[in-house]
């Protein structure tokens, strides 16, 4: 029954309610990070704001989600064609370089530490706090996004993502997809505004 919530229903002319769903998710998450970047900018206006060097991991870290939102799509086109075992290393491939997202995003912190930007508390200053959070946030979003792309790696082994039965993996590579395009504004905007 669990898994009839998962099929294509493609005699609708509506949209899934699980697309539905995710898309109010990432609206709202939309919303919330322009309030943080909308909160920069005005504090960043005000003065007593810390100027610091964003260490050079954000880059890096660019790379390694374009890379993996490239998988992720791979891993789309290859449930699309039931290539199934392209499909598996695709999805294995987006996890590792999840993974090492999350291990540079850690790195990078280190590096701010170790030049005395800190989150919250005495001798910080809101430009670090600021930077902390929106990578933070992102980081912990990210942290789902890869256990709805372990899950449906699961459900791939299981032989349940298949081109009959794409709607998991459409609701995985936009969520997914959207990850990677949240991180890239927050590198831009980052960049411009730092």
């Amino acid at each position: 029954m669990a898994n009839e919530a998962f099929k294509n229903d493609n005699n609708s002319t509506g949209v899934h309610p699980l697309k539905f769903s995710l898309w109010l998710i990432i609206i709202s998450i939309i919303m919330m990070f322009a309030a943080f970047t909308s909160a920069y900018i005005v504090r960043r206006a005000e003065g007593d704001w810390l100027e610091y060097d964003l260490p050079n991991i954000l880059l890096i870290n660019t790379i390694v989600i374009v890379l993996s939102s490239v998988a992720m799509q791979l891993a789309y086109v290859a449930a699309k064609h039931n290539n199934l075992q392209r499909l598996k290393i695709m999805l294995l491939l987006t996890l590792g370089l999840g993974v090492a997202f999350l291990i540079g995003q850690w790195n990078g912190w280190a590096i701010l530490v170790e030049n005395n930007v800190y989150f919250g508390g005495r001798g910080s200053n809101p430009a670090g706090s600021f930077l902390y959070v929106l990578t933070g946030v992102h980081g912990f979003h990210l942290v789902t996004g890869l256990i709805f792309v372990a899950l449906t790696y699961m459900s791939s082994l299981k032989y349940k993502v298949h081109s009959k039965n794409l709607l998991r993996i459409q609701l995985c590579t936009t969520y997914w997809h959207f990850l990677g395009g949240l991180w890239l504004y927050l590198y831009i905007f980052l960049r411009i505004n730092h």
